[in-house]
């Protein structure tokens, strides 16, 4: 088991190394950004996440199909990628609804 691990991790080194560098970069921007920009760029980085739902669907599509651990590994990331841009769109739609001019009632 051991084994399959390490050669796991000795084939796809650099996209760990990315996947690792990325995490540190996305936490050192949002670790900068004023609290006040959180939401806009949460919800610009939540619709972003289309990228990764087209990556999961790429990598379903090209695995095989008895490689159960990518097949799984890809919907899993279609699952949580389709969560995540709905949610980004959802909080996009409730931050635009704070800037809308309220109708008065009184007047009509």
């Amino acid at each position: 088991m051991l084994e399959i691990i390490i050669q796991f991790f000795a084939d796809n080194l650099p996209m760990i190394i990315m996947l690792v560098l990325a995490s540190f970069l996305g936490m050192e921007i949002i670790g900068k950004v004023p609290t006040v920009l959180h939401t806009p760029l949460m919800s610009g980085a939540n619709a972003i996440s289309g990228v990764v739902a087209i990556g999961a669907i790429i990598l379903v599509r090209s695995a095989s199909p008895d490689d159960y651990f990518s097949l799984g590994l890809g919907s899993v990331g279609i699952a949580l990628a389709i969560i995540n841009v709905a949610g980004g769109f959802a909080v996009t739609n409730r931050m635009l609804e704070m800037f809308k001019k309220k109708k008065d009632n009184k007047s009509s």
